[in-house]
């Protein structure tokens, strides 16, 4: 949420109407649960490779995910400066679960 209004301030643009605060807080949460289940699946699974396992679909999903920003289709009547700068803003977001998850998973599980 400090990103998000860092980025406004600086940019002089307000994206609150096209991505609500609660919605990229839920879904950094979302993304971070369902990372929980995966390594802990993965880890379950395949106990010796599943940290390692889970560490690669982690990561080449989160750059995967950017493609949706990148790739969107913007009607003709944007403003320019929207077309612009929220992709930009949404592919940062992008990889807030995955930066998340490296910082405190050492706090959470220990070997």
């Amino acid at each position: 949420m400090v990103f998000a209004k860092v980025y406004a301030e600086t940019m002089y643009l307000d994206f609150s109407p096209l991505v609500s605060t609660m919605a990229y807080f839920g879904s950094c949460v979302f993304g971070c649960v369902l990372a929980s289940i995966g390594f802990w699946a993965l880890v379950k699974v395949t106990p010796k490779f599943g940290e390692i396992i889970f560490n690669f679909l982690f990561a080449l999903l989160t750059f995967a995910s950017i493609l949706g920003p990148i790739g969107y289709i913007w009607p003709l009547d944007a403003d320019q400066d929207l077309i612009t700068y929220f992709p930009m803003f949404a592919m940062t977001l992008h990889f807030f679960p995955i930066v998340v998850w490296f910082t405190l998973k050492p706090l959470f599980i220990k070997k």
